[in-house]
């Protein structure tokens, strides 16, 4: 991708928050709200709780033409060989690519009741063997053989084999030096989870990986319907709150034990930065709330810091990604203003951009 451009995600509703009646017609309605306004594609979740998210990858490009599921792959769920196996199917039947979030942990119950107890930093020394024998079966048409600590493969190939063009895209967490040193290996994208944009201005992100965030937004023409939207959208809930609670004693993640932190410390509530439906068990990520020219700043910081791929909580309206596309479009035509170039002239062989929104 080029460095003037952003790429864009959305997240797929997960299905232990919907009714079973309405979860296919929920998860197909936001790939289409996703694809209508620029979306890259849309983060499909995975943990014990929830429907496979093979299956409802299926469902997102059943109803759209150009949306890429990011798909999250935990490793004690399948084999290397069925993600590879899976991934050039679904090349095969639609024509389409898609993108792997390659997860090293879960919480804690999850991986217990799989009897996985590897420590937090082997688990992503697992993912890069993991990672590895799925990207060489996909890129290769010949026989390969493969011997780790923890997989072995011998004179395997993929067929049918994955179309040129069509290779996925590889996503990680980049919350802690594993993750980082993972993500290099891997050659993919660590995604992290953002202090305020203020407070990371002394902060460098890796210059040799491509990096983004995990963040949700709110925005509004102006920052008081903003905030009237924010407040009711997530009350507070005691119950969440003992749920979270909870989790942090007994969860290794990293991302969850720094943004708590934040919250300790009360620099994780502000004018726009928001940790109160983290802090309430509603999402797992912090939120952005205000008007569209505060949330442009804020984003255009994250950016100036090397971040060039933003994942957004699910959209519960069309109307938060009719927002969100106006303040990505502010953000890219910045970009491309600094680079002395208009936004319809810069080409890439990467994602689209929020820049050029997809039309009904």
């Amino acid at each position: 991708m080029s460095e003037s451009l952003i790429g864009v995600f959305t997240t797929s509703p997960p299905s232990s928050n919907c009714s079973q009646s309405d979860f296919a017609a929920s998860t197909a309605r936001v790939a289409q709200w996703s694809e209508k306004y620029g979306c890259t594609g849309t983060l499909v979740y995975t943990d014990n709780s929830m429907v496979d998210p093979w299956l409802v990858s299926e469902i997102i490009l059943q109803n759209t033409k150009k949306l890429c599921p990011l798909v999250a792959v935990q490793p004690v769920y399948m084999h290397p060989y069925t993600v590879a196996k899976m991934a050039t199917t679904l090349a095969f039947l639609h024509g389409r690519r898609i993108y792997l979030n390659m997860v090293a942990g879960g919480f804690k119950n999850d991986l217990s009741a799989l009897d996985d107890a590897t420590p937090h930093d082997e688990r992503y020394l697992r993912l890069v063997e993991y990672t590895t024998i799925i990207k060489r079966l996909l890129s290769s048409r010949a026989e390969i053989s493969y011997e780790g600590k923890y997989y072995r493969i011998k004179n395997l190939k993929m067929t049918p084999p994955l179309p040129p063009g069509l290779m996925p895209g590889i996503f990680v967490s980049g919350s802690s030096d594993a993750g980082l040193a993972a993500a290099r290996a891997m050659e993919a994208t660590a995604i992290m989870y953002p202090r305020p944009a203020l407070e990371c201005e002394h902060t460098t992100l890796p210059s040799d990986i491509p990096c983004g965030i995990r963040v949700g937004i709110i925005a509004r023409p102006d920052d008081e319907e903003a905030w009237s939207v924010a407040r009711q959208r997530f009350p507070g809930d005691r119950r969440g709150q003992l749920t979270h609670q909870l989790t942090m004693k007994t969860s290794d993640s990293v991302w969850h034990k720094h943004l708590s932190n934040l919250a300790d410390e009360n620099s994780g509530n502000n004018e726009t930065y928001w940790l109160w439906p983290f802090q309430n068990y509603k999402t797992f990520c912090p939120y952005l709330v205000g008007s569209h020219k505060r949330i442009v700043d804020e984003i255009s910081r994250y950016v100036a810091l090397g971040n060039r791929t933003f994942i957004l909580d699910v959209p519960l309206f069309e109307e938060d990604l009719l927002h969100t596309s106006a303040v990505f479009e502010k953000v890219s035509q910045g970009i491309c203003q600094s680079h002395g170039a208009d936004a319809a002239s810069i080409q890439s062989p990467g994602p689209r951009t929020m820049a050029t929104p997809i039309l009904p």
